[in-house]
Parts: C-alpha cells; structure tokens; sequence
C-alpha cells in the first residue's frame, strides 16, 4: 500500500490495480500514431478512456520508437510537442477537471507546461536522464513522477546485446535514478518506477525481467508497468500463427501480460485497450483480495 501524492491530490496504490490508458496524439507511434486528427477528437477520445474505467490519462506528443533521435537530437522539438499535447490537456481539463492526467514526455519545458495545464504526473520514459533539467523541474513543480529504467537510448536499441543480468540491472538503474531524484528534492512520496519493457531491452530480457518482478519491490517505491503492444509479445503469441502480430492484433497477448504483472504486484498497468483491461484486473483485483498467499513478497517488503 502507498499513497502517492501528486501534488494535489493522494493516489490510493495497493487496494486495487488502477489503470493507465494511452492517448497519443502523434502522427507516428508504433502503434496508434496519426490516430486523432484534431485536439477535439483527442479530447473525446480521452473521455472515452475515462467512461471505460481508466484512472489516468497518459497524453504523449512524441514517439520514442527505436531508431528515433531524442535529447538536443530530437526530431520532435519541445514547441512541436506543446502544440500537440497543450490543447489536448486544456480540453479534457475543462470537460473534467477532476480527471488525473499524465504528461508523456522527457524534456523539462514540456513538463512545465503541462503540469501547469493540469497534468499532475510527468512520465519520463528516460528516467530524468536525456534532459538535465528534467531532475529540477519536476521538483520544482512538486507532481508525481514515473521514473522509468532505459537502456541507452532509441538509436542505440537495436545494436544493444541482451544482458544477462536484466533484473539486477534494472534494479540497481533504476536505485540509482530515484536516489538522484530524491538528492535533487523530488520527494521519496511523488514517485513510482516502470521497469521499461522494451526500451533498451531484447526479447529474450524482457520475459526473465516479468517473470521476475516481484523482485523490484525491494527498490521500496510503487511500480507501473507498460507491456501493451510491445513487440516481445507479438512474437512470443505470433509464432503460433507463423507471423508477428501487428499492434492492433495484440489485445490478447497484452491482457495477459498485464494480469501476470497485477499478480506479480504492479500498482497501476499502462495499456491502450482500456475496457477489456480493466475488466481483466477487476478479476485479477479480486483473486489477490480474497488470497493473502497471492503475494508473500508484499509481507517482505513492506
């Protein structure tokens, strides 16, 4: 159990699995880019999440596929991803100004601007490390904040070896990361971790790095975990079918893996098919509920 403060509000973490849902609102995401062709069909689109049973709203701008470039290098400047996301903010807050949005992004000004929009969390899929001023800002702006763990950065990703170490890896990053955010005056209660499937890490890690998250408990901060989609998976459920599964044929194989990470102790599940996921936890909820034995490890870590 945690409570999360996101400046103005207290996230409840632990009672059940909360639900993330994806709206981006980019022209080349691999799997839902040039979706929404206006801020208003995004907006709609986001209050539908939230009809659907998400409790957050995670808005990005700007693709991080790999083979992108990003920091000083990005092809998507911070001005070009206000453009994107500032409308889209602004709308959903003036239809529901009680809906919890997440900014989706790794540069400090867009998080500025966000947050002051009304965004509460910053998502930062680099973990605070690809924008000096990321570290800062956040604590400045006293939100929420998702350090996720990457292995280098997009352009690196297919050159990267597998590691043979994924867990402990990832552990001791993203250690590391929430230390420096914590020594730069991020506050120990403003932050969650996301291991980062597969950013910076091959197929054959991201299933060891599943199969053991339970093991990241001990880092002591709530975790999030993003599978929905990924390529690993359409492989893995593909091969059956002697083809990879395109993104918008990955339902199945990303409700599964969603379910054993819920069962495996992550407090909130990233996902861009809403409904069938949130009816998927309200079972998973529900199992762990009635089972203390479901999760030992939430004795040895709390």
């Amino acid at each position: 159990m945690y409570q999360w403060n996101v400046g103005s509000r207290i996230v409840e973490l632990g009672k059940r699995t909360l639900v993330m849902a994806v709206l981006n609102v980019t022209p080349d995401s691999f799997s839902d880019g040039g979706q929404f062709p206006s801020a208003e069909a995004a907006v709609e689109a986001g209050l539908q999440m939230i009809a659907d049973g998400a409790d957050i709203l995670d808005i990005g701008g700007e693709s991080t596929r790999p083979g992108v470039k990003v920091g000083s290098d990005a092809v998507v400047s911070a001005e070009e991803e206000l453009r994107r996301v500032l409308p889209v903010v602004e709308g959903l807050k003036k239809a529901r100004p009680e809906i919890l949005i997440s900014a989706d992004t790794y540069k400090a000004e867009v998080a500025r601007r966000t947050v002051t929009a009304g965004a509460e969390i910053v998502n930062d899929v680099s973990g605070m490390s690809w924008d000096p001023q990321m570290i800062g800002t956040v604590a400045e702006l006293a939100c929420g904040v998702v350090v996720m763990h990457s292995r280098g950065t997009p352009e690196d990703w297919r050159d990267l070896p597998a590691e043979p170490r994924i867990v402990q890896v990832v552990q001791q990053g993203l250690h590391e990361a929430t230390q420096k955010a914590i020594a730069a005056g991020v506050h120990h209660e403003r932050i969650i971790v996301d291991p980062g499937f597969g950013f910076g890490k091959r197929l054959e890690n991201n299933y060891p790095l599943l199969a053991k998250l339970e093991d990241l408990h001990s880092i002591g901060f709530p975790l999030m975990v993003g599978v929905s989609r990924k390529s690993f998976l359409a492989k893995t459920a593909g091969a059956k079918l002697a083809s990879e599964l395109k993104p918008l044929e990955r339902l199945h194989p990303s409700i599964a893996a969603a379910v054993i990470a819920a069962m495996k102790g992550a407090h909130i599940v990233r996902v861009h098919d809403v409904r069938p996921t949130v009816e998927a936890m309200a079972i998973v909820d529900a199992v762990m509920l009635s089972s203390e034995d479901m999760n030992p490890w939430f004795e040895a870590y709390s």
